[in-house]
């Protein structure tokens, strides 16, 4: 008897056990920096934006429970690494160097980069052209790359920021003379108020050397389960038509990013 009342209580453990693995959360790591029309905090401190809309319809084909977690952007493949977080969704670039470190979903979306700069008709954006003057980017991403390997050498001076917000705001007030971003959020600016009286498009970057090979989600290397779901959802979300439609809530959109196709 005593035999059978552990081994019931082993069992009803195991069971416990197994459902809450079951109703585990799957934590998905947003930067915590504002990145609008892609992911920032609305007034009343709820995650909004292309991205989250993305990540609920992902999950939703997953069928998984999934909790939002902020992690400052130069920390967050350290998070991920550490387990704080089992997904990066925050519009990171597949490129060979993160894929040293971390693997990735299949893209499920594309863009490129924009130059912005002074309103006067000179869309010259060339290093040699840009000597002296101040490009601002934001740290940690492509965009700082191409600015560093590009223009650094020709003598302009390279300002990194913590955000794109902040990038947008000192060319805006005209602390810097010229920005890149990507092409989705430079689009936004440009449009803005502070962009309209300030600034205008220069040229699009859309080398694959540069731009990646798309945006994915980050995931931990070797987790083989996890990228077989979100492949397998990000394919089911494109065939329903749902990428298109999150697009449609977010008209500036339309033309800089490319989502999967069924």
């Amino acid at each position: 008897m005593h035999k059978m009342i552990k081994a019931l209580v082993l069992t009803a453990c195991f069971m416990a056990l197994q459902t809450g693995l079951a109703r585990a959360e799957l934590k998905i790591g947003f930067a915590a920096e504002p990145f609008p029309p892609f992911s920032s905090k609305d007034a009343a401190g709820k995650w909004v934006g292309w991205e989250v809309e993305a990540i609920e319809a992902v999950c939703k084909a997953m069928k998984e429970k999934c909790d939002y977690v902020e992690v400052a952007w130069d920390g967050i493949i350290p998070a991920l690494q550490a387990r704080t977080i089992d997904v990066i969704w925050s519009a990171m670039v597949i490129n060979p160097k993160r894929r040293e470190v971390i693997d990735f979903s299949m893209s499920y979306y594309r863009t490129t980069l924009f130059i912005v700069g002074p309103k006067n008709g000179d869309l010259d954006v060339s290093p040699k052209r840009l000597a002296g003057k101040t490009i601002g980017v934001q740290g940690g991403t492509v965009s700082s790359k191409y600015a560093e390997e590009k223009y650094k050498p020709a003598g302009v001076e390279i300002k990194t920021y913590g955000t794109q917000d902040e990038v947008n705001q000192d060319i805006g007030s005209g602390r810097i003379d010229y920005a890149i971003g990507s092409a989705a959020v430079m689009t936004g600016f440009v449009k803005s108020e502070a962009g309209l009286a300030c600034c205008e498009y220069k040229t699009n970057v859309d080398d694959p050397s540069v731009v990646g090979e798309g945006i994915g989600a980050g995931i931990r290397k070797g987790d083989k389960d996890l990228k077989t779901k979100l492949d397998a959802a990000i394919k089911e979300v494109a065939k329903a038509g749902e990428f298109d439609r999150i697009t449609g809530n977010y008209p500036e959109l339309k033309d800089v990013i490319a989502t999967p196709k069924p």
